[in-house]
């Protein structure tokens, strides 16, 4: 019975593993042939940026450079205009602003190219396994309101008599992302698929015979583009939609999902990054809705604020359903993520509000976590 309940914990290791070497600094090793015997291409690329002294990509010059390319541009046009031709003008109207490759790099080495491959130059090419958000596994999972009796407007979805759960379970994330297109406009526009799984394990639950209380499956696909713009200091630098399904996977009465169309617009600046979503639900037959009112809940829209600095990365998501009144809900999550040393990282994790999960999308409890990191958001 204890090796049945081990397997999870093999397979997260496992399933990360490869994503966390991605992401782990790599020893200088004495010459670059030691670098070959690295079989995954990030830790490969890693490994020989150590060996020959590699220099990161310093953004704020390539900011500068992409500036000034706007500027010569803007110029080569305003001298354009002088020349009464047709052919002319028409020449400079189809003319692509992307044929410098100071402007299609702008940002390049930021912390949202570094995720999303944005810059011209930043591109792998398709189908090479990233991380996507973070995967951590929390060993102490508490609550200070345990949902015995889930329940939704539907009445097909709603409990009759109480769970028995406890209040400290163990709770773990898997995520991960690959593009599947790369420059569909010109030297722009790629296809990320992404996929995200989360955990609550009643692991210590030994009257109940530890079942997983509650697991969520996200599947998504994303259309991301890279922009340039300043607002307040910061730099837009990727503007996408993507269509997202997220769900239980359980039967009546514990069965709960929806699907969304979502923007996201990231901007950063520095060492901190800044996500906004807003989102519009895909409506179902009301019969046939689990959670008719999740929007009231779980939000219209989220906005996630990291800090990333010397191994520390503090992020902090909100969201809100956007409505007054008794429709007026929402949830903050406070994720820490530190170095413990060159293999392992700590991660503390604290949600307050609705919707921790989809079982508890319409029941608010706060939730503190405690535990180990191996990717985190950047």
């Amino acid at each position: 019975m204890a090796l049945l309940h081990s397997r999870p914990l093999m397979l997260i290791a496992l399933a990360a593993a490869p994503l966390a070497h991605a992401q782990e600094i790599v020893p200088r090793p004495a010459s670059p042939q030691a670098c070959t015997s690295l079989t995954s291409d990030a830790a490969r690329l890693a490994c020989y940026d150590q060996t020959l002294g590699y220099t990161a990509v310093d953004t704020a010059a390539a900011d500068q450079a992409a500036a000034a390319a706007k500027l010569d541009k803007q110029d080569e046009r305003s001298a354009a205009t002088t020349d009464p031709s047709v052919s002319s003008r028409v020449g400079e109207f189809f003319k692509s602003t992307h044929d410098d490759p100071a402007i299609a790099n702008a940002g390049k080495g930021s912390l949202l190219d570094r995720r999303w491959e944005l810059a011209k130059d930043s591109k792998l090419g398709t189908f090479q396994l990233r991380g996507y958000k973070p995967i951590y596994l929390l060993p102490a999972f508490w609550t200070s309101d345990k949902n015995q009796v889930p329940h939704s407007p539907n009445p097909n979805n709603s409990l009759a008599t109480a769970q028995s759960l406890d209040s400290t379970e163990l709770k773990f994330q898997l995520s991960f992302k690959t593009k599947v297109a790369e420059n569909l406009f010109h030297d722009n526009g790629d296809i990320w698929v992404g996929y995200t799984q989360s955990s609550r394990w009643q692991a210590y639950n030994t009257e109940n015979s530890r079942p997983f209380r509650e697991t969520n499956y996200e599947p998504e696909a994303m259309l991301v583009f890279r922009s340039n713009y300043s607002v307040f200091g910061w730099r837009g630098r990727m503007t996408g939609i993507s269509l997202n399904h997220m769900s239980n996977g359980r039967a009546d009465p514990l069965s709960r999902s929806w699907n969304r169309v979502i923007l996201n617009f990231g901007l950063d600046r520095e060492n901190w990054a800044l996500m906004l979503r807003p989102w519009f639900r895909i409506k179902e037959d009301r019969q046939d809705d689990n959670n008719p009112d999740i929007e009231d809940y779980m939000g219209r829209g989220d906005a996630t604020l990291v800090y990333n600095k010397n191994g520390h990365e503090v992020s902090l998501t909100a969201r809100h359903s956007l409505r007054s009144g008794d429709r007026s809900h929402g949830s903050a999550q406070l994720d820490w993520g530190f170095p413990i040393n060159n293999l392992l990282r700590g991660h503390v994790q604290v949600f307050d509000g609705y919707g921790e999960s989809l079982i508890d999308y319409n029941h608010k409890a706060t939730y503190i976590g405690v535990g180990v990191s191996l990717l985190e958001w950047f």
